[in-house]
């Protein structure tokens, strides 16, 4: 890190460190509930777009219906809990159909379009508009809401807030704990290793003995099995309802973009960013709210193209 770079990052903390002071002497209470509320929405904006950062960063396939996997997960999901009354069916439903799909995906039609990026994002563009259709036809433009268990539905007690509901830091616990393992699978193991060889010489794997179709299959299925599982988190945090494939889609492009393409820590930090600008945003300026998204987008764009924490190509 360079002089540059270090004033640059001690003006950054020094600014963040001036807003906190503010937001806490201002109104105590109403800045650590957005802050909470900040952490659990990038939490889930993770969920997603770690799914997105292994499909697009790692294997270069650039997947634009990873919205409508979200989407997919959430329903099949809601479909299963309704059917059997169990949330921890519906979450293995939602990541398994998500999952399934994905690998299907990448068998069909990734295998197919190697290295050509402009009739991926075609292809997929259309392939999302479809399934929305499809999912609008099957279970219709109703808003749902998942049931977390009881354990699951109450409250825990917080400073200057008193409480906050469990849920809600349960999905952040959860987001942490699934980046930390995608870190580990991706730096620490041979699976990852091989995942990141397939990509930067997928002949030399092959030739070494190595089934690389399985290996982009089974990474496709879990980026995608990601998207799923935080449709049905999502959809108890939240809800679901048409559009909001375009939603998280827009949003794990933006997190990709800011953190850095290819890198899980860097997916973290975009999640973190977007999160918080978001929900600031809208508790203290909701007219100019969506706003600060794009600027953190066009900064990153201008002054960090390869992303925050990315990996230089």
């Amino acid at each position: 890190m360079n002089v540059r770079q270090r004033a640059a990052l001690a003006v950054f903390v020094l600014l963040i460190t001036a807003v906190v002071i503010a937001g806490v002497m201002h109104n105590a209470r109403l800045f650590s509930l957005t802050l909470l509320n900040g952490l659990t929405l990038a939490a889930l904006y993770f969920l997603v777009a770690s799914g997105f950062t292994l499909v697009f960063g790692l294997m270069r396939n650039v997947n634009l219906a990873h919205g409508s996997l979200f989407l997919l997960g959430a329903y099949v999901g809601y479909s299963v809990g309704q059917f059997t009354g169990s949330w921890t069916l519906a979450v293995f439903a939602g990541f398994l159909s998500s999952a399934l799909a994905g690998a299907l995906m990448q068998m069909l039609i990734f295998r197919r379009m190697e290295g050509q990026e402009l009739r991926q994002t075609l292809v997929t563009i259309g392939l999302s508009i479809v399934m929305a259709d499809l999912f609008m036809w099957i279970w219709g433009g109703d808003t749902y809401q998942f049931d977390a268990p009881e354990w699951m539905s109450g409250r825990m007690p917080m400073p200057f807030v008193n409480f906050y509901p469990t849920f809600r830091v349960l999905v952040f616990l959860a987001a942490v704990v699934i980046g930390v393992l995608l870190w580990l699978l991706l730096n620490r193991t041979r699976v990852g290793m091989m995942i990141r060889a397939g990509v930067d010489d997928r002949q030399m794997l092959s030739a070494s003995g190595v089934n690389v179709h399985r290996i982009f299959v089974v990474t496709f299925a879990i980026g995608a099995g990601l998207a799923g599982l935080g449709g049905v988190i999502g959809g108890t945090a939240l809800s679901i309802a048409p559009g909001e494939d375009v939603r998280y889609l827009l949003a794990s492009l933006v997190v990709v973009i800011v953190g850095g393409i290819g890198s899980i820590p860097g997916a973290a930090v975009g999640a973190l960013l977007i999160g918080m600008a978001e929900t600031f945003g809208l508790a203290y300026t909701p007219t100019y709210g969506v706003v600060f998204t794009f600027v953190l987008l066009v900064a990153a764009l201008a002054f960090r193209p390869d992303g925050l924490m990315g990996v230089k190509r």
